[in-house]
C-alpha cells in the first residue's frame, strides 16, 4: 500500500467520504472496473478498525451493508458483460482480439465458473474482471448469483471482522493484502494442482490413443 498515492490510502478514503463513500467504492470495484486501482481488502480491514474506534457505524451495520454493496457491484458487472457480449462476439479477429478467446472463456466458466466466482472476490484485480467476463461468456445467471453471493458475504464479513478485532496490531494492518492472498492460495493451490494433474493425465491418454489408432506402416 505504500506504493499507492496518498489519496488511495484506505483510511484517507474512509475519513474523507465516510460510510456511504465506503459502500460506493465497494460497489464500484466491479460495477465500473474501479477495482483495478482502488484498495479492496485493506479498505474493508480499515473499515473494521475504524468501526472499533467509533469513526464508522457499528460492526453489525458494516457486516450487512458491505456484502450487499459488493453483491450489487458484481451483479452490475455481470450484466454489463452480458449486454456487451453480443457486440464482442460480432467483432472480427485482430492482433489483440480473437473470437477463440471468447469461446475459451465461455468453456472455462461453464466448467470452473462457480469456483472462480466464489474465490475471485478475495483476489485483487481478478474480482474486478471476473463478473464482467462471466457476463460476456453468458455463464448461467442463477449459478453466478449463488456463488457470487457466497463469496461476497464471506469476503465482506470476514475481512471487516478481522479489521475490527485485529486492526490494532501493526503487522496485520500493514500486510493484510498479503495475508488474505496467502490464505486464498493455501486453499486454491491444492485444487489447482489436482486440476492440472487431471489435465496432464487426459492429455497423455489422448496422445497414447492417437498412437494406438495410427495406421501401422507396411
Amino acid at each position: 500500500m505504500s506504493l499507492l498515492p496518498g489519496w488511495l490510502d484506505p483510511e484517507f478514503l474512509i475519513k474523507t467520504f465516510g460510510f456511504f463513500g465506503l459502500l460506493v467504492i465497494v460497489f464500484g470495484e466491479s460495477a465500473v472496473l474501479l477495482g483495478i486501482v482502488l484498495p479492496g481488502d485493506s479498505l474493508l480491514f480499515t473499515a473494521g478498525l475504524l468501526s472499533a474506534t467509533g469513526v464508522l457505524p457499528p460492526l453489525w451495520l458494516l457486516l450487512v451493508c458491505i456484502p450487499l454493496a459488493a453483491i450489487a457491484g458484481d451483479q452490475t458487472g455481470y450484466w454489463i458483460g452480458r449486454k456487451a457480449g453480443p457486440a464482442i462476439f460480432r467483432r472480427e479477429d485482430s492482433l489483440l482480439f480473437k473470437q477463440e478467446y471468447v469461446t475459451r472463456a465461455h468453456a472455462f466458466f461453464e466448467k470452473y465458473g462457480p469456483f472462480t466466482v466464489a474465490i475471485a472476490r478475495f483476489v485483487p484485480v481478478v474480482r474486478t474482471i471476473v463478473p464482467l467476463m462471466a457476463g460476456v461468456s453468458k455463464m448461467r445467471y442463477r449459478s453466478f448469483t449463488l456463488y457470487n453471493v457466497c463469496g461476497d458475504v464471506v469476503w465482506g464479513t470476514g475481512v471487516t471482522t478481522l479489521g475490527f478485532y485485529l486492526g490494532q496490531f501493526e503487522f496485520v494492518r500493514k500486510y493484510i493484502e498479503v495475508i488474505v492472498l496467502v490464505g486464498i492460495l493455501a486453499a486454491v493451490v491444492p485444487a489447482f494442482l489436482h486440476v492440472a494433474r487431471a489435465w496432464f493425465v487426459q492429455r497423455r491418454q489422448r496422445r497414447t490413443q492417437r498412437k494406438t489408432d495410427a495406421p501401422t506402416p507396411r
